[in-house]
């Protein structure tokens, strides 16, 4: 089976769901956020801070490209990791990509108790949300598949995922 690589907004269940996929397919879990610290030894939200998003996206193409040529893995990739054509060329080489999507508010709930996200330090969180889901729709377009989390529970969407890759 091809890896499968989850790519959406934060907050549409990609960590939840990767992990719950890779459990059940006997596959390995890979987050390239995790890897991103790893490497880095310091937290997202520190290299943004200290470093920049500029570096954080070269660090982060570094890890896409590294995460989609391993083998049997199911990877859980960062929010933004579509903005980059190389990263989704990447993906696309070994990899189902699929776009989780939600709704601005079901973002919003599933990420309000989050400190940790940088671009959500706002004053409206939501319209954040809003503004940044309708700048990257382009982008989520390119994955292979697209599955709505809102309104499902983790088990709904793995199932729907694993029906989807029974067809691939």
């Amino acid at each position: 089976m091809k890896n499968i690589a989850l790519v959406g907004f934060m907050g549409t269940g990609k960590t939840a769901v990767a992990k719950r996929l890779a459990r059940k397919l006997k596959m390995r879990y890979i987050s390239t956020d995790d890897l991103i610290e790893a490497r880095e030894k310091r937290l997202i939200k520190d290299i943004f801070a200290k470093a920049g998003e500029p570096y954080f996206r070269k660090v982060e193409k570094e890890v896409v490209k590294e995460a989609a040529s391993a083998d049997n893995s199911i990877i859980a990739a960062g929010g933004g990791v579509v903005l980059d054509n190389e990263n989704m060329e990447n993906l696309k080489q070994g990899c189902t990509v699929i776009c989780l999507n939600a709704t601005a508010e079901d973002i919003l709930k599933r990420t309000e108790s989050y400190a940790h996200r940088p671009i959500l330090n706002v004053p409206d969180p939501l319209a954040k949300i809003k503004e940044l889901l309708e700048k990257r729709a382009p982008y989520y377009k390119k994955a292979d598949y697209q599955v709505d989390t809102s309104n499902k529970n983790l088990n709904a969407v793995v199932e729907e995922i694993e029906r989807i890759v029974a067809k691939t």
